[in-house]
């Protein structure tokens, strides 16, 4: 019998300027090596319903700030490329994986969109609050590396198969109040939130770094996606 591949949907970037919806190839790689097929995501879609069922796991990827008004937060010169479209879509793809127990990593904006969803907040500027003791990206928008410490205890150390971490950090926003369904399990040196697992699901795993920038090359990293995939081969439509 031939083994069915899941359909891993993955959310893409608001359209730009030149009227181009975009996604980084790293992320489709990165779903391609675990043996999952990437099916992209783009915003607006209102029958959110009706396309779940076509997938078995969800991505929920990073890229642009969400309105403060989604969190009754206040707004900050340094939040871009916030988008109504994509934020409406995205909370309500985190609520309908919730309640159906979709396999799901929610990675940097994903994380974010997860908390508001369930009614928690974020950070607009995280060197408002927690200085520059870590640099969690380069000015004025650049990736870069540092080390987390992870739950030694938690479901993601045991897929990480390591509780100190190198990450690929690229954000200057962060969850701040999370909700009681949130399971934190790693933060930076510096305190912020890095991961959380959701208390009740079978598998969603948020993670604020991007694990995809480096998982062609850090196999901690692409065991991430490897384990999602895994997880969706289960739900993967026969």
């Amino acid at each position: 019998m031939t083994r069915i591949e899941p359909l891993i949907g993955i959310t893409t970037y608001a359209a730009n300027e030149n009227h181009e919806v975009t996604l980084p190839v790293n992320y489709i790689e990165s779903v391609r090596r675990a043996g999952g097929i990437p099916v992209l995501l783009p915003p607006g879609e209102q029958q959110i319903e009706s396309l779940l069922p076509h997938l078995s796991g969800l991505i929920l990827a990073g890229g642009g700030d969400i309105a403060p008004e989604c969190y009754g937060g206040e707004s900050h010169p340094l939040v871009y490329m916030v988008d109504e479209g994509r934020d409406r879509m995205e909370l309500s793809l985190a609520r309908e994986v919730i309640q159906r127990e979709i396999p799901t990593l929610a990675i940097c904006r994903g994380i974010q969109i997860t908390n508001v969803a369930l009614g928690g907040t974020l950070y607009p500027h995280l060197p408002d609050h927690f200085g520059d003791s870590i640099e969690h990206r380069k000015p004025p928008r650049e990736p870069t590396p540092h080390r987390i410490e992870v739950d030694r205890d938690s479901r993601l150390a045991a897929i990480m198969e390591s509780n100190n971490v190198e990450t690929m950090s690229w954000h200057h926003q962060a969850l701040n109040q999370v909700t009681d369904d949130m399971h934190i399990v790693a933060r930076a040196p510096d305190g912020v939130i890095e991961a959380v697992e959701l208390t009740g699901h079978p598998w969603f795993i948020g993670v604020q770094w991007h694990p995809e920038l480096t998982s062609d090359q850090d196999p901690t990293q692409q065991n991430l996606f490897n384990e999602i995939v895994r997880q969706s081969r289960s739900t993967a439509i026969q």
